[in-house]
């Protein structure tokens, strides 16, 4: 079995705006400590697993996974090799912001293992970067993308945000630009949404910023997939693209083809099996519960504040919600009947019926596949919305069993 793992890095210089991760700015003296914590839990949770499975992806993000040295992800990467067989070829990324980055930084990370970064370029406009409370510039973007480069990374991805606050169409052609022209071979582009606890959401409370309008965000995204399209980049999924198969993320594909994953690090998440993982958030609770090193069973790890066991009928609806999201593989109908023991069309007649004539998703025959359509994937909420808590179908009352 093929599994990913993901650690979450929580710290930040300074939050930004529109942020409502688990992050915590300021409380950089407590990295030491921290990564203590995760080699403890990795130990611990690895300790238990089972022995039949390979490690392909390993992945970082935050918070700024940045704002580590080389030598705090050494260290976690021997525990991870002392634990588990890691596949020779395993993709291990990291994510980072410019204003973190340096030459001797990017080319210890790169020594040290890390063959993919995403960085979070967000916008080329310094007033979209303003209005986002992003504190790196166009200058220290480019620098860093050319060290990356030259520090021999395999996958450099992109970041960028559409649906900013005072945004026009003309500077997220700009942007696009822009990113084309760095010549990373992934971008992952999502439309700003204003979350509650944040400072733009305050703002937008207050009457001191307006959303940009959903038509404007529509043409964002179309206007995105056609000049991506040109540029030679393939959108794989729904907000991302890549230059070629080679350079898709194999880490997020592991989440969206609803495989094995471990989380380790304070709010991470995991899922195995039909067991569904989470941490305690704070840095501090999480740092605690860790050293106190009480027994937990796999997957669940000591730092967990709570598992969900779900039930197949619960899985199949949240399957067909994460793998519609691929745009070229969509689900496999022969190994969804295959992994539930049921047909598709017999648990969702309707909503099927109903996104197949609307026209958000089509069925591919030569290679039995359901996938969303172009106009699908514009008006993905639609369908993925389809399959949030139904009931279970009379006389299927046998997949609420756990």
């Amino acid at each position: 079995m093929e599994i990913s793992i993901y650690f979450h890095i929580p710290f930040c210089n300074r939050r930004c705006d529109y942020c409502d991760f688990n992050t915590y700015a300021g409380l950089e003296r407590q990295i030491p400590e921290y990564v203590k914590a995760l080699n403890r839990e990795l130990e611990m949770v690895l300790k238990n697993a089972p022995t039949d499975f390979k490690v392909t992806t390993i992945y970082f993000g935050g918070g700024t996974p940045s704002l580590l040295n080389s030598t705090d992800y050494a260290t976690l990467f021997t525990t991870i090799g002392n634990s588990a067989v890691v596949s020779p070829d395993a993709e291990i990324s990291l994510e980072a912001n410019p204003d973190s980055l340096s030459d001797e930084k990017i080319t210890a990370y790169r020594q040290v293992g890390f063959n993919r970064i995403s960085i979070g370029m967000q916008s080329a406009s310094r007033f979209d970067l303003k209005a986002l409370g992003r504190a790196h510039t166009n200058q220290s973007l480019l620098a860093s993308v050319d060290g990356c480069r030259r520090a021999g990374f395999q996958h450099i991805n992109l970041d960028l945000i559409f649906g900013i606050p005072g945004q026009t169409l003309e500077s997220w052609q700009r942007t696009l630009r822009l990113a084309l022209e760095l010549g990373a071979d992934h971008l992952s582009l999502y439309s700003l949404v204003i979350e509650e606890g944040t400072r733009l959401r305050r703002l937008f409370d207050k009457g001191l910023l307006v959303e940009v309008n959903d038509d404007l965000a529509a043409d964002m995204y179309e206007t995105a997939i056609e000049e991506l399209a040109q540029a030679g980049y393939s959108q794989y999924e729904i907000s991302n693209w890549a230059k070629n198969s080679d350079a898709r993320c194999r880490h997020n594909l592991q989440y969206w083809r609803y495989a094995p994953y471990l989380g380790f690090g304070a709010g991470a998440h995991g899922f195995w099996g039909s067991t569904r993982t989470e941490n305690l958030h704070t840095i501090q609770e999480y740092m605690q519960a860790v050293n106190l090193k009480s027994p937990a069973a796999f997957p669940a790890g000591c730092a967990c504040q709570s598992t969900i066991t779900m039930n197949r009928w619960e899985m199949m609806q949240e399957n067909l919600m994460v793998s519609l999201r691929l745009t070229e593989e969509g689900v496999s109908l022969s190994r969804f009947a295959e992994r539930y023991g049921v047909e598709l069309m017999e648990v969702f007649p309707h909503q099927l019926e109903k996104t197949l004539r609307e026209g958000l998703i089509e069925y591919d025959e030569e290679n039995d596949r359901l996938r969303l359509t172009y106009r699908g994937r514009l008006f993905g909420n639609r369908v993925f919305s389809q399959f949030v808590s139904n009931k279970v179908p009379k006389g299927y009352e046998h997949l609420l069993a756990q």
